[in-house]
Parts: C-alpha cells; sequence; structure tokens
C-alpha cells in the first residue's frame, strides 16, 4: 500500500451547511440564530432479526405526480401519504424541491425511490420483504411539522409490521 501525502488546502473543500443556513437567516433579517434539531434520545435500535427476514419499508421526500395520484389531484398542499408499491409510479412531482437543475435531473425515480432496487434485493434473498406501501413526507423546514410527520409514518410502520424504514430524501 502507497502511503499517500497530506495536502495542503488555502480554503474549505467542502459547503458548510450550518453556517450557510446561518448566515442566509441572518441575511434576511433573522434575529435569532437558526436552531438545529437535537436530540439526545433517538429511536434507533438494533435489528431484531437478520435483514434477509426484515420487512422493509421506503419514505421518500418527494410527492405523486398529479396524474398519479389516487384522486387525480395536484400534490398540493404538502401533506403526508401513503401510496401502494405494487402501483408503483412512472414519476414523481419534484418541481418545488431545490437541487442543481443544471447539473442533474429526477427523471429517473429509482434514485429517490428504489423500490425496483429493492425488490430486487427481496428476489435475491437479501432483504425479507419489501412493505406494500411506501410513505411520502413533505421537505419542510419546521421542526413541529416534520415532528407530527414522522409520528404519522411511524404510526403507519407499527400497523404494517415494518421492520427497518430507509429514508431516501432528495
Amino acid at each position: 500500500m502507497t502511503e499517500t501525502p497530506n495536502r495542503r488546502v488555502a480554503h474549505r473543500t467542502y459547503v458548510s451547511y450550518i453556517d450557510k443556513s446561518r448566515e442566509y437567516y441572518a441575511a434576511h433579517g433573522y434575529e435569532v440564530p437558526y436552531q438545529w434539531a437535537a436530540f439526545d434520545d433517538v429511536p434507533f435500535a438494533s435489528l431484531d432479526k437478520p435483514l434477509n427476514e426484515a420487512k422493509v419499508a421506503v419514505v421518500t421526500t418527494t410527492f405523486l405526480h398529479a396524474e398519479d395520484a389516487p384522486d387525480g389531484k395536484s400534490p398540493l398542499p404538502k401533506q403526508v401519504y401513503h401510496h401502494s408499491v405494487a402501483d408503483m409510479p412512472g414519476r414523481m412531482f419534484t418541481e418545488d424541491l431545490s437541487w442543481d437543475k443544471d447539473a442533474t435531473h429526477t427523471n429517473d425515480t429509482e434514485t429517490y425511490l428504489p423500490l425496483t432496487r429493492l425488490a430486487e434485493q427481496v428476489e435475491a434473498g437479501r432483504i425479507g420483504e419489501l412493505n406494500h406501501r411506501f410513505f411520502g413526507v413533505p421537505t419542510e423546514y419546521s421542526q413541529r411539522k416534520t415532528g407530527l410527520d414522522a409520528e404519522q409514518i411511524r404510526t403507519w410502520c407499527e400497523e404494517d409490521d415494518v421492520d427497518v424504514v430507509l429514508l431516501v430524501p432528495l
């Protein structure tokens, strides 16, 4: 193995999102700096069974596109939802979310809603089962609303006896 010499860098080589967020809110006149959520007690736990025996559910931060929605309505207003995995949407509503739209796109739903890939893992015996529905939760900047949405997702996961939840944010 060859040894890599230390690099010398004059500036950061990454974006400090904490600093950028704090600066953004300060520039817009907010007197109290942005408060990042912090939890002393987190709901993570060891898996009680091997992954190849576990039921896995997916949570995405995107929404059903209007023609894919069960009622045919616009995906707005934003609210937490669930949708059948058997009725895999061909595309999702992502136009209101922010990303570098010049560098990439959201045409490949498997990049943020990997249901086909997970089904392949079930077939290969790596995952026990894919939950019969996936969950969508809006991208919100409210800790209170995020907490309420998380409680709804938790309730649905308990109803479905889900063992593992895979969060795939866009």
